[in-house]
């Protein structure tokens, strides 16, 4: 059986951004800031002004992470490991935000884990991991965030879904990571309209094929599935860690003041012409 595993966030270094200033005080909390996606929205939200404060569950990572942003020039604190899949570990990593920074201003779910593989050769055991750890985590967090959110007269909230929520894989079985990324979605709608009196906005995002430590493992393999699958693709390429963390500081900055409820694609334009 071949399966894969996706861990935390995925790798890129070095500054983003000539620091636009676009969240200028604000404080973030981004899970998953050990590596990749994590890491380059911890480096990209600082660049634009916004004091972070990250997690994962790799310390050594973690803080090699909080060393690129504040040799960048940023502000950055974290808290690893923790566990956001449990209730404990999310209130512990909000506590520790508002400890540090007196208040949250985004929370921006990027970490997650899963198992992929065949339909009929994923285990019970498979199946609850991914939900534990890419939808339960979403969860925990929310409420962990909620009562500080709404404390601060309102934030942004932006959840990574994937454009797996609303297509089926074609190159690996992903049934477990579909199913747990469409609960994300759903429940980034239902945010939105909880969070409306409060002043609370909360969007999604869906990328595709992002370069990560993960996914370079098949990008990488000349005898691997990615010729087919950049021929699906319009703009003819994967995405990079960097892209992804600009569209999700922009969604957390007052620039998209009036976005709410949103799901924006970051795919090349996959999911928008048929296979």
């Amino acid at each position: 059986m071949e399966r894969s595993e996706f861990m935390g966030g995925a790798e890129q270094t070095g500054a983003q951004g000539a620091g636009t200033g676009r969240l200028d005080g604000k404080v973030a909390l981004i899970s998953g800031t050990g590596r990749g996606m994590g890491r380059a929205a911890a480096l990209e939200f600082a660049a634009r002004g916004a004091r972070v404060f990250g997690c994962d569950l790799d310390a050594g990572e973690s803080e090699r992470t909080v060393a690129l942003v504040r040799a960048a020039g940023g502000e950055m604190a974290a808290l690893a490991p923790v566990d956001l899949a449990t209730a404990e570990g999310a209130k512990a990593w909000v506590a520790g935000a508002v400890e540090r920074f007196g208040g949250v201003d985004v929370l921006y779910n990027n970490a997650s884990a899963l198992r992929n593989g065949p339909l009929m050769e994923l285990t019970d055991d498979e199946w609850h991991f991914t939900i534990k750890n890419e939808l339960d985590l979403v969860w925990y967090s929310v409420r962990a965030a909620w009562p500080e959110l709404v404390r601060r007269g309102g934030g942004s909230i932006v959840n990574v879904a994937s454009i797996a929520a609303k297509l089926g894989a074609r190159f690996v079985g992903q049934v477990p990571h579909g199913s747990a990324k469409g609960g994300v979605l759903a429940m980034t709608k239902h945010l939105c309209a909880a969070g409306g009196e409060h002043g609370i906005r909360a969007n999604a995002i869906l990328p595709g094929l992002i370069y990560t430590p993960e996914t370079a493992r098949f990008i990488d393999d000349p005898d691997g599935p990615l010729p087919g699958i950049l021929a699906k693709i319009p703009l003819g390429r994967y995405g990079r860690a960097e892209e992804v963390a600009k569209l999700a500081a922009f969604l957390a900055g007052d620039d998209a003041a009036f976005i709410t409820g949103a799901e924006i694609a970051i795919d090349g334009g996959d999911g928008s012409v048929a296979a």
